[in-house]
């Protein structure tokens, strides 16, 4: 099977926020995306400089997410639109990438 163009989006988000169930519902339901994968990190932070990161001490219920997808580069200028008409999602990054698609 050949490789084509995609574009790989990647957004970030953190527990607290309380928003991934909903992206990814939207992600699923809505715009049919083949796959996604959420990463849960283990230390960061954000536009606001607040450290999230987790020890042995205590175990922090407000980690960095990272939730992240590929498709045609046409999809995912539309489904990052869509999200953030719709979730209001500002931290996202996406590049152009080479990979293989699944038929719909």
């Amino acid at each position: 099977m050949a490789t084509q163009a995609v574009t790989v989006a990647r957004i970030y988000l953190r527990e607290g926020e309380h928003l991934l169930a909903k992206l990814i519902k939207l992600l699923h339901d809505d715009e049919k995306v083949s796959g996604v994968t959420v990463l849960r990190g283990i230390e960061g932070f954000g536009p606001d400089g607040k450290l999230h990161q987790a020890s042995l001490m205590d175990l922090s219920l407000d980690l960095p997410l990272i939730v992240e997808f590929y498709d045609t580069p046409e999809r995912v200028v539309a489904i990052l639109q869509h999200l953030e008409t719709h979730m209001g999602l500002s931290h996202v990054v996406s590049w152009p990438a080479q990979g293989r698609l699944h038929p719909a």
